[in-house]
């Protein structure tokens, strides 16, 4: 039997392909965690796939990887998704994709597999990344091919004695690093938010706390002075901040495929560090970093929500923004209050408002009247030499 890698997260879709393809492959099912799995949902996920039948079960913990590859640039670049959106699944599943595809080379399977539907975005991201690295191995999708529904799935698995409670939660959460999905019947249409309960952080506290994010070079150093790996003081920020039931929103979108998508999401700690690191740029970068910056992030935010993220450009892109941070170091005062958050202010020994030139609005040290007035009246000549052509 020839082998095949499955990309395996133990729902409905997956447990289908995993019990029908090992009748005619070697199945090495494989999870990998972006973040959001327990060591007893990773053992369960384990324990499901060999009930399932498959040959293997590989975790692959990619939570640094993650990190490096994409969330690091998501944080320099400030990257929401028509502003609101930090690309939470979107950015996940490029990833495992990756990670998946080079497992599956490394094992010298010949096919690879996934679960995903006709219907959205994650079939264009596994499709494009597995046949980009290795367009010598064969790509199956039975849930795609056979346009199958979850009574057919779930009838299927009963007949080979799967006997498992498929039933279908209310609502469907994906927990990465990076944030939280969360999907369910008001999400299928355009005019209802998610009720409260809906969300997986319920609101713990009350009042103010006011916590400490520190940069270096653009990168998440500090949480309340304690120095740790970045994506470890997102996970410890998010641990403080969900206490508080900040970070929740509604994401409405265009699909990879053109169709409208609402989906819900939590991301306390993906939105207070990207709007606590964008403070800092404020005040250390200069005018033209900030803008060439803003439409750079927004092209590279976009390409990677497209499946994009092998084209070259992305890594350009990437280098770009890399520069960018030479000064993006300092430490940003935030105030957690329920449902929301508030941004202090910051400490940099790069501050471009501790000049000695002047203060915003009150006085200079740099010039005097007649040389400002000079050039004022030569920043307006392109204005008045258009009106006076064309009035």
């Amino acid at each position: 039997m020839k082998k095949l890698v499955i990309a395996y997260s133990g729902g409905l879709d997956t447990s289908y392909c995993a019990v029908s393809l090992s009748k005619e492959y070697e199945v090495h099912a494989v999870s990998v965690n972006t973040g959001g799995f327990s060591k007893d949902e990773i053992n369960n996920i384990e324990s499901n796939a060999y009930t399932m039948g498959v040959t293997a079960y590989k975790n692959i913990d990619a939570i640094a990887t993650f990190y490096q590859k994409v969330v690091k640039y998501l944080i320099f670049g400030n990257v929401l998704k028509n502003n609101s959106y930090p690309l939470s699944v979107s950015a996940e599943r490029i990833i495992q994709a990756i990670e998946i595809v080079e497992y599956a080379k490394s094992i010298g399977a010949a096919y690879i597999a996934h679960g995903s539907t006709g219907a959205g975005n994650d079939q264009v991201r596994f499709d494009m990344i597995f046949q980009t690295l290795a367009p010598d191995i064969k790509i199956i999708t039975p849930i795609r091919d056979q346009q199958l529904t979850r009574q057919e799935e779930i009838e299927y698995l009963k007949s080979e004695g799967i006997h498992m409670s498929w039933e279908k939660s209310k609502y469907s959460v994906n927990k990465g690093l990076w944030g939280t999905s969360v999907g369910g019947v008001e999400t299928l249409k355009s005019e209802k938010p998610l009720p409260s309960e809906a969300y997986p952080s319920q609101l713990k506290k009350e009042g103010e706390e006011k916590v400490t994010l520190t940069f270096k070079n653009g990168e998440f150093v500090a949480f309340n002075g304690i120095k740790n790996l970045p994506e470890i003081n997102i996970e410890k920020l998010n641990d403080v901040a969900a206490d508080y039931a900040i970070g929740r929103d509604l994401h409405v979108g265009d699909t990879i495929v053109g169709t409208k998508g609402r989906v819900g999401f939590e991301a306390a700690a993906a939105i207070i560090t990207i709007k606590a690191h964008h403070l800092l740029e404020k005040h250390t970068l200069t005018k033209w970093q900030l803008q060439h910056k803003e439409y750079l992030s927004s092209f590279y935010g976009m390409h990677l929500h497209e499946g994009q993220y092998l084209d070259p450009v992305m890594r350009d892109t990437e280098a770009f923004l890399q520069s960018s941070q030479k000064m993006v170091s300092g430490n940003v005062t935030v105030s957690l209050k329920p449902y929301h958050f508030s941004l202090d202010g910051i400490i940099s020994d790069h501050d471009l408002m501790s000049s000695n030139f002047s203060t915003y609005g009150e006085e200079n040290k740099a010039w005097n009247a007649e040389e400002a007035k000079g050039f004022i009246k030569i920043l307006g000549n392109q204005n008045k030499i258009y009106q006076q052509v064309n009035s």
